[in-house]
């Protein structure tokens, strides 16, 4: 079906205006269109609205992204409104309007759209608009700042009512292209997509020209002693120590994932004078607190504090934070309430060193943040101009746990199995360890590639994350070394900064080399055991770190061999190295299981195809050792086993997965085969 032209504007609009965070956060605000088509059944025209639908982002909007309307029908709603008290029936009312099958569910905002007397209408949510809207005297000042081109709208809940309001206003004020929301954001309309996208930069020019020209110098009072910013590589490193603690707070409720914020607005703002006092207060935009929560935790010390220090303050700081949150509910809620969701924190602020953000994935996470960002610019232009004054704990509350978010939250598709889980893959770039990342992506974790080729894993981490909105929220690279273990801390170090965190480490990285006992050099060997032995062990004492400070489990996995029970031929570095592999998973497992972290081995028989060991010279020297050509080992190894079937890199993956997916929550010091069936390898 060919889509309508003004379908087309409206959608070159919603691209452009999204585009620019300077206009509206990710998937904050909406925008709309009403015209003409023809009605399938009479043949008729029929006037139709298109509008972003419910939990779309105007950047990345498509038309399967729009809900589609009957503009008669929604108009004819208001002969039937109930009242402001009962306006959440009105948005199942919506589903009546609905013209044709499929389209997004449509929005609380459906109304403001449909009820509004104009051609193309947008909804954004752009700093400087909420920083007027978010100011004490609000309305003055939107007299002052736009005389009778903008009027104002006192703060209302987005609903029904709200739609009525403003198509009240606009009647009211022919002369006005739009308005500003209190406490909310702004509105703007025209005849053409282009006249309604030119008002909405208008208003937003408008705003920001004015904070400037009459905003006073430092809103947020003088920089404190003590709090300035470290240095940004001591910001980075008390950064990564710090995440896996905070990541175990906020995830007291339920496991999330982590997002780290160093940009200036966040550095100026929790270094200043006033920055207390005003994260108190909260957000405004409900777009805002309805991913940051009411109001986010703050240290109390500054960057010089010993780390031990810090780290006890959190756990302190945490646990009142969660029992003023309890308290915030208990205060608000009514019997038909939904339940608490958490009372953990979304946002943490840092002085001198930042701010950490935390969701359900790591997008989640990250637009959080972006938000926070978002909601510290407010503050500096309201309290620029005036008071930042946001609306009361009451309403946030309100839309907060309103019972329209949470079918919207119900309406979530269900969480892979490893959701919220972080891993770590060390060989991540090739074999074995590129189809783990691959898979344990496809099961919903977030994956840091780890492998000695830096080109090679950023190439990898760009293709797991090619389909998300950043491939960066699904997979990062890490250049490493397992051999060094400052390298290994540091990309243990890279795995916090970017996610949090990690919950799951594939000890993976190895190479081998065939030759008999008197052929094997001292260098053959040490090489060998550094690679795995030495290798394994820094990476899952790095791991093991970062696992005991998070305090919520985790798995490591080493990726032995058979070879490390079966004695073949020619083998014998490479074997006793993987020997010394499978024996960590029994010292780790029982060492470790303390704090529920579960250590385990697989054991599979040679991975000929996509090997980088294989394809390395190892090939060729197991099949001189076997009189085969290189070209056969695959099947020559295939028939040797009970099953009669080559082992591929997927199917050691399938048992990593297997181990971490959560069937087997109860399993440590385990070794499993994946050989098709070596009897001499059996495990006794």
């Amino acid at each position: 079906m060919t889509t309508h032209p003004e379908v087309e504007k409206l959608l070159q609009r919603c691209h452009e205006l999204g585009s620019d965070p300077r206009n509206t956060n990710y998937a904050g605000g909406n925008a709309s269109v009403k015209a003409d088509d023809v009605d399938p059944v009479t043949g008729q025209p029929v006037e139709l609205m298109w509008v972003k639908g419910s939990g779309g982002d105007l950047g990345t909007l498509t038309e399967k992204g729009l809900a589609v309307l009957r503009t008669d029908r929604l108009r004819a709603l208001v002969d039937v409104y109930p009242g402001v008290d009962r306006e959440d029936e009105m948005v199942a009312a919506f589903d009546y309007c609905l013209h044709g099958k499929g389209g997004a569910a449509p929005s609380i905002d459906t109304a403001m759209h449909g009820l509004v007397d104009a051609a193309h209408v947008d909804h954004l949510h752009p700093d400087a608009g909420i920083a007027l809207a978010a100011a004490a005297d609000s309305q003055r000042l939107t007299a002052e700042c736009f005389g009778d081109r903008v009027a104002w709208v006192p703060w209302r809940r987005p609903g029904f009512q709200l739609g009525l309001d403003i198509a009240e206003i606009k009647r009211a004020n022919p002369a006005a292209i739009g308005v500003i929301l209190g406490g909310h954001g702004i509105t703007a309309w025209g005849d053409t997509a282009e006249e309604c996208q030119a008002h909405s930069l208008e208003i937003i020019d408008t705003a920001e020209r004015f904070i400037e020209t009459r905003g006073r110098a430092e809103p947020f009072g003088p920089v404190v002693e003590g709090r300035t910013p470290l240095p940004e590589a001591q910001r980075r490193e008390r950064a990564a120590a710090l995440f896996p603690v905070l990541r175990g707070l906020a995830s007291t409720d339920r496991r999330q994932i982590g997002h780290y914020t160093d940009s200036e607005v966040i550095l100026d703002f929790v270094s200043r004078e006033r920055m207390p006092e005003l994260a108190a207060l909260g957000t405004s935009c409900p777009d805002h607190f309805l991913r940051t929560k009411v109001r986010p935790m703050v240290l109390d010390l500054g960057p010089d504090a010993p780390l031990d220090a810090v780290i006890a303050r959190l756990g302190e700081l945490h646990e009142q934070y969660r029992a003023e949150y309890r308290a915030y509910y208990e205060r608000f809620a009514t019997p038909d309430s939904p339940p608490m969701r958490g009372a953990d924190p979304a946002i943490v602020l840092v002085p001198g060193v930042g701010m950490f953000s935390f969701g359900a994935d790591k997008q989640t996470a990250r637009v959080a943040g972006e938000f926070y960002v978002n909601a510290v610019n407010v503050m500096r232009g309201a309290e620029a101009v005036s008071r930042y004054q946001p609306i009361d704990e009451g309403e946030k509350f309100r839309i907060e746990y309103w019972e329209l978010e949470e079918a919207k939250l119900r309406r979530r598709p269900k969480p892979k199995p490893l959701a919220t889980r972080v891993a770590l893959v060390t060989g991540g770039a090739s074999g074995i360890g590129l189809a783990t990342a691959r898979r344990l992506v496809a099961e919903g974790a977030c994956v840091v590639v780890a492998d000695r080729d830096a080109d090679r894993a950023r190439a990898v981490a760009e293709e797991l994350g090619a389909g998300a909105y950043r491939a960066a929220d699904v997979a990062v690279a890490a250049a490493v070394d397992v051999t060094d273990s400052a390298a290994v801390d540091a990309a243990l170090a890279e795995a916090c900064l970017a996610f949090g965190g990690v919950d799951l480490v594939v000890n993976n990285a190895g190479l081998s080399i065939s030759k008999p006992l008197l052929e094997t050099t001292d260098a053959d060997w040490d090489i060998q055991h550094d690679v795995m032995a030495r290798g394994s062990f820094l990476v899952s004492r790095a791991a093991a770190r970062v696992l005991v400070a998070q305090a919520m489990g985790g798995d490591i996995i080493y990726i032995a061999s058979k070879n490390g029970v079966f004695a073949g031929p020619n083998n014998v570095a490479y074997g006793a190295a993987k020997a010394d592999q499978a024996h960590q998973v029994r010292l780790l497992a029982a060492e470790l299981g303390g704090h529920r972290i579960r250590v385990n081995g697989i054991n599979p028989d040679g991975v000929v195809r996509g090997s980088g060991i294989f394809s390395g010279g190892w090939g060729a020297q197991r099949a001189a050792v076997y009189g085969v050509e290189e070209s056969e080992l695959g099947s020559f190894y295939a028939q040797r086993t009970l099953l009669k079937q080559e082992v591929l890199p997927e199917h050691v993956a399938a048992a990593v997965f297997a181990l971490t997916g959560g069937d087997l929550t109860h399993t440590t010091g385990l070794h499993i085969p994946v050989d098709a069936g070596v009897a001499a390898a059996f495990l006794r």
